[in-house]
């Protein structure tokens, strides 16, 4: 089998890594402004941004202001914080352990959504530009719609150069991932955002996994009908 002729191209954000883990280093980011700011130990304010994160998600940074008395002009500046840092963010080693064993027969893309800035410096914190072979930014390509429109998912596969019918895409969206995958042409396969079950997702996707390290054996058996071995 010739490495360019199928492709595995990946979601970024909860499926790669968990984006939980940007938004902590977004809050700890948070922290030490307030901190240099006088306004707040930085402990204490990465401790009532991810209170609320548990119980008022969405609504952290308004919280952190209404907690430590701070003026609510600050908040869209606290945005901007988490928006312009630097993640500091880690590839799980599951990942990392199947973009290896896909290395080994396989073209390798990402396919994100988002700010294209913002995605970039998670994707360089997370050292992936050496182990896939593209990133397609979507909402960098065709009218900027991102994802479920069909140009990033067909950019994917050009550039990977292999026909959309050769692709798997896995990601964890049921719409902006599976929808948008199979509406190109391409195989989908759901990953499961801890605790949901699978029952819960059977139906629309190709396949769906619980772990990113059954992707080779179930991307396997789509494109060429057979089960692979996984180590």
């Amino acid at each position: 089998m010739q490495r360019d002729s199928r492709a595995v191209i990946f979601d970024l954000d909860d499926t790669l890594y968990p984006r939980r883990r940007f938004v902590l280093s977004g809050f700890a980011a948070v922290a030490r402004r307030v901190e240099r700011s006088g306004d707040a130990e930085a402990r204490a304010a990465f401790a009532v941004l991810t209170r609320a994160f548990r119980t008022m998600r969405g609504r952290e940074l308004q919280v952190l202001a209404g907690h430590f008395n701070l003026p609510t002009w600050i908040v869209p500046q606290l945005i901007e914080v988490i928006r312009a840092h630097e993640p500091r963010l880690r590839l799980p080693r599951a990942s990392a352990r199947a973009l290896e064993h896909l290395s080994h027969g396989w073209r390798i893309g990402v396919v994100t959504n988002g700010p294209p800035d913002i995605q970039a410096r998670k994707v360089e914190a997370l050292g992936l530009a050496p182990l896939v072979d593209t990133v397609v930014y979507a909402h960098a390509i065709g009218r900027g719609f991102g994802k479920p429109d069909r140009a990033p998912f067909v950019e994917a596969a050009r550039r990977l150069g292999v026909p959309l019918a050769r692709a798997v895409f896995v990601g964890d969206d049921p719409v902006a991932d599976i929808t948008g995958a199979q509406q190109a042409g391409m195989y989908a396969i759901r990953m499961l955002r801890p605790g949901a079950r699978v029952c819960e997702a059977a139906g629309a996707a190709d396949a769906v996994v619980e772990s990113i390290d059954e992707v080779p054996s179930v991307a396997t058996e789509l494109i060429d009908g057979r089960r692979a071995y996984v180590v």
